[in-house]
């Protein structure tokens, strides 16, 4: 399974490539940088600053999205990864809509799609997750998406072959002369699993972001420069279960700015 996960991204990660050779295979795409600074995170040191490069795209048989994170901790060492670490994922699907070059839609549901996500970072952190993803439509959101994934360690820890739901939203609300937008996603692994590394805990990992559009609010370019917070929770962190001796729950709010280019 890891090989056919392996393979299917790869062949995502061409085609998208493609794009290059090909311009009409692209439909749309959107970088990003943004800046975050916040405290009270669990597992690692407390306080970190974070620098996250994004890049989002629609191309001619589906969708990619990336994402790298260098994140810093502020003077302090993390006790696996020292003063800093990196942590990035790399998530392509595939539209049956699109590859059939037919609509697919009920009730809700505007797109049924094959998802995939490679999670990759220092240490041992390689995973492979694949499933049904779905693309919804619900009044109000700028955009849905409900993908179901199951997800496949690299080696031999814990937390292979548990399943994972993932929703990802965006939702945006005038204010005055701007505008206010909500998104983010939510990871949510509903199963436990146990070898002789060790036991991997169900988890929820809930991140979402409250941005001010003020590039709109200056008149220097709608959608392209925001400031705002993210807000993380995330129960059982890294699978950990959270107990009073090693705290693993984490609720904390980080203060963040972000370009769009």
């Amino acid at each position: 399974m890891k090989r056919t996960c392996t393979s299917l991204m790869l062949a995502g990660s061409l085609l998208a490539g493609g794009q290059a050779m090909a311009g009409d295979l692209l439909q749309w795409q959107n970088n990003s940088l943004t800046y975050l600074y916040g405290k009270d995170f669990q597992v690692n040191p407390r306080i970190q600053q974070t620098v996250t490069f994004e890049h989002a795209d629609a191309w001619k048989y589906g969708d990619n999205f990336f994402f790298l994170d260098k994140i810093f901790y502020n003077g302090e060492k993390d006790f696996n990864a020292g003063p800093n670490t990196y942590y990035g994922e790399f998530q392509p699907r595939i539209s049956l809509g699109k590859v059939l070059d037919q609509k697919i839609e009920f009730g809700p549901v505007k797109d049924v799609l094959l998802a995939m996500t490679y999670e990759f970072g220092e240490g041992d952190t390689e995973s492979y997750l694949i499933g049904p993803g779905f693309d919804l439509a619900i009044p109000g959101f700028d955009y849905f998406q409900l993908n179901f994934y199951q997800r496949h360690t690299e080696g031999s820890r814990p937390g292979d072959n548990v399943w994972q739901i993932t929703p990802v939203w965006s939702y945006t609300i005038p204010v005055g002369d701007s505008n206010i937008l909500i998104d983010g996603f939510m990871d949510w692994v509903v199963d436990n699993d146990s070898n002789s590394k060790g036991d991997y805990h169900a988890n929820l990992h809930f991140n979402p972001q409250v941005k001010y559009d003020l590039g709109k609010a200056l008149n220097i370019g709608e959608k392209q420069l925001y400031v705002g917070v993210e807000y993380d929770y995330w129960s059982d962190k890294y699978g950990i279960k959270d107990s009073q001796y090693f705290k693993t729950d984490q609720s904390n709010t980080s203060f963040l700015v972000k370009f769009h280019f």
